[in-house]
């Protein structure tokens, strides 16, 4: 006996599953509609621990779904914010290249950029870098005027304000913890009482390969978690950054590297490293989960990609561990930054796709199932293309999960 009975049901209130759920409110208003989420709020992980930052999509291959959903995206959630009066900023970022092998993947940043619609881009020299970033250094750079801050913390709890105001209904403590096909029904088990729904999203973030065998299917992926942790420049040091300084990232390695970023409060983070998670919510290294750890390693794409990635992995747990060695990668960027400027700071955990051949999945992935959609792998710039994702995940599920 269920307690409920929706039209469209939602697992996971982090940004996606909100941004799909303000979606199906606009596009389907007479649907009943439920989001499930296991903690005591929304936004409690991957979208309450990022770096604020709304991406421009320099990065992404032309053509992929995280280009086209980023560019559209970000010019979306700067008017989302605009409009509901939530912080925010669009600041621009330099891409700044420190050595000779870094200025050909610089142009090819340049032309990838120019290549997703994006305008304005242009490389500069070392004077007119010194010019917009007095305090950095490097031999050329690649300023992306389009880039932005807000807080999207402050933005999920907008979206769940418009999604209560528009009828929908955002259950908090309510983890799944069992689902049950069946032939005109799916039932969602949870602390809080079991639920039947018609049509059932998976928007679980660094779960949603689990919920994914829950319902029966085999998500093809497992999700392995990376953590990345920041320092803080202390209040009498935030000066040296203006904006944001980015450094070029390696192609072979899927981060960014160590970059500062200035929050929309005006503090200015220093990071992230990316090192491997001992849990999916493992934000300190004191957080261990046997099950977690055990599922990582008894898959067997984590070993193949470990093979591949090994010598970085140790230098990421090296900078984790050591001040010295993060500060010496900070100062490639930013000659004068010192021990002393920096604090611990917070952190994120990222949730990472991992095929069984050991290869990262580089897109954006849902897969339906029957009348379950699995959204399986979302990451960065998933927050900045909120909106535009959710519109994509609405499309997908009013095709196949036959929502009218």
């Amino acid at each position: 006996m269920t307690d409920s009975r929706y039209n469209v049901i939602i697992i996971g209130g982090g940004v996606v599953g909100l941004g799909v759920a303000l979606e199906i409110t606009r596009r389907f208003p007479r649907l009943r509609l439920l989001v499930l989420e296991k903690e005591d709020g929304v936004a409690r992980h991957q979208s309450g621990h990022n770096s604020g930052v709304i991406h421009s999509g320099v990065y992404y291959k032309p053509g992929s779904m995280k280009a086209r959903l980023c560019v559209t995206g970000a010019a979306a959630m700067v008017e989302f914010c605009r409009e509901h009066s939530i912080p925010h900023e669009v600041c621009g970022k330099v891409i700044v290249a420190t050595q000779a092998d870094e200025l050909p993947r610089l142009e090819e940043l340049r032309r990838r950029g120019e290549a997703n619609g994006l305008a304005g881009l242009r490389l500069i020299g070392p004077e007119e870098l010194h010019e917009i970033e007095p305090h950095a250094a490097g031999l050329q750079a690649l300023v992306v005027p389009s880039t932005g801050i807000t807080n999207y913390a402050a933005v999920c709890e907008k979206y769940a304000e418009l999604i209560s105001a528009r009828g929908g209904t955002i259950l908090t403590s309510a983890a799944a913890t069992g689902i049950q096909r069946r032939p005109d029904e799916i039932i969602v088990e949870t602390p809080r009482g079991a639920f039947s729904t018609a049509a059932l999203i998976n928007c679980a973030g660094l779960h949603s390969d689990r919920i994914s065998r829950m319902a029966g299917d085999h998500p093809g992926v497992m999700i392995v978690p990376f953590r990345g942790e920041y320092y803080d420049l202390i209040p009498e040091r935030a000066s040296l950054v203006r904006a944001l300084i980015y450094p070029v990232p390696d192609p072979r390695f899927p981060f960014l590297g160590v970059h500062f970023t200035r929050r929309i409060t005006g503090s200015v983070d220093a990071g992230p490293n990316a090192v491997l998670a001992l849990a999916r919510e493992g934000y300190r290294h004191r957080h261990i989960s046997l099950r977690d750890l055990a599922s990582s390693l008894a898959f067997p794409g984590f070993w193949r990609m470990a093979r591949q990635h090994w010598r970085n992995g140790l230098t990421e747990w090296h900078r984790s561990l050591s001040k010295p060695v993060f500060v010496r990668s900070l100062q490639r960027l930013l000659p004068e930054v010192r021990e002393s400027d920096l604090v611990p700071g917070g952190s994120g955990v990222r949730a990472m796709a991992l095929k069984p051949d050991g290869a990262l999945v580089d897109d954006f992935q849902f897969v339906t199932s029957g009348k379950v959609l699995h959204v399986l792998n979302v990451p960065s710039p998933a927050a900045t293309a909120s909106l535009t994702i959710g519109k994509a995940i609405v499309d997908t599920a009013a095709s196949d999960l036959g929502l009218t």
